[in-house]
């Protein structure tokens, strides 16, 4: 696939971006200066790359002429040299490639996780649970933080709901995947008669949004306080530090009680309702662009069964891109990184593939 049309486009991009960040208008709007200045430092090395990759194809031309030289010493020089400018070329058009792909609006944002038990009982609860423990482990091998949010338990210590922060560089690019329903197939520690149950429960990855992304009208907000319940000491029922707010235009309730503080409940559930509203309209704006824009990886819908955990058969199997993994203590413990590898590179082999087709019939 030819790659100077789109890096040029690229390039100018780039310059575009470069003169707007030395406007004085730019610089008196804070929100504005930081997109830029997000934009940059992700161009820079693209367009660094691209300048070594165009040096480097003067550089084969020139030495592919040395290397028809009369004299065979500077003949042999070349062609050492050509070899070792070629094999940088490819590495360098593989890296290019994968830089102009359309970027994930969500790319650099933390993520708000929403995990409930779905089908199936107690043992959908404990799966839950399961799950839960799952994405800390991965997070933590990845440095990124997890904070909660809200929660709410069952009697068997099973989750029926948590909400929990994930912040960190690179953490959509890999929780993106988690959006649906995750089955699990096992022998329940409810179950007496030694009996495969199937239980399900359901995972919901927003995008964390920021105030300057969602500004949202005080009028249009019912915000109610109430007890909170569950775990707490003397704090439980006493003062009503839970908070539920429910945004008016679109009908979207959020809840937290998670601190002491009603001050910092009212903080995180904002911080919610701005994510979910951020995700109503991207989820809009995607069904106006393209119905199929999602294709590569599903359709990311919280009722599409996305993943099948087979306890007695120690396999997970992913039914987007139908791939098995054959580890499944280890991915109980955290160990995503082949799941979510894989599911990036049929992602990236997609929009690649979307690429060179739109390429070859554009004039």
């Amino acid at each position: 696939m030819d790659l100077i049309g789109p890096l040029k486009a690229l390039r100018q991009r780039f310059e575009r971006v470069q003169h707007d960040l030395s406007l004085p208008e730019t610089v008196a709007n804070p929100a504005q200066l930081q997109h830029l200045s997000r934009e940059h430092s992700r161009l820079t090395p693209i367009i660094e790359k691209f300048k070594r990759y165009q040096q480097a194809l003067r550089e084969k031309e020139d030495l592919f002429n040395l290397a028809q030289s009369a004299d065979l010493e500077l003949q042999k020089l070349a062609q050492d040299d050509l070899s070792k400018v070629e094999a940088e070329i490819v590495s360098l058009h593989g890296q290019l490639q994968l830089d102009i792909l359309p970027k994930d609006p969500n790319e650099d944002r933390n993520i708000i996780l929403e995990i409930r038990a779905g089908a199936g009982g107690d043992e959908a609860g404990l799966f839950a649970a399961d799950l839960l423990r799952m994405y800390e482990r991965f997070a933590e091998t990845h440095g990124w933080v997890i904070e909660p949010i809200d929660s709410s338990v069952s009697e068997r210590g099973g989750i029926k709901e948590v909400i929990v922060q994930v912040s960190g560089p690179g953490v959509w690019s890999h929780f993106k995947y988690e959006r649906g329903v995750h089955r699990v197939q096992r022998v329940p520690v409810t179950e007496a008669s030694g009996r495969i149950h199937t239980s399900t429960a359901t995972v919901a990855v927003l995008a964390e949004a920021e105030e300057v992304d969602i500004r949202i009208d005080p009028s249009e907000l019912r915000i109610d306080t109430y007890r909170a319940s569950g775990a707490g000491g003397q704090h439980v029922n006493k003062t009503e530090s839970a908070i539920r707010i429910t945004h008016l235009p679109t009908g979207i309730v959020v809840a937290c009680q998670d601190e002491r503080s009603q001050g910092k409940n009212r903080m995180k559930a904002m911080k919610i309702l701005r994510s979910k509203i951020l995700e109503q309209i991207q989820e809009k704006q995607a069904k106006e662009i393209s119905q199929n824009r999602r294709n590569q990886v599903g359709t990311g819908d919280r009722s599409e069964k996305i993943r099948t955990y087979n306890f007695p058969q120690d396999r997970i199997t992913d039914h987007r891109i139908n791939f098995n993994v054959h580890n499944l203590p280890g991915v109980m413990e955290g160990n995503l990184d082949p799941l979510v590898k894989e599911l990036q590179k049929r992602e990236q082999e997609k929009l690649l593939a979307d690429l060179a087709a739109r390429s070859t019939v554009e004039p």
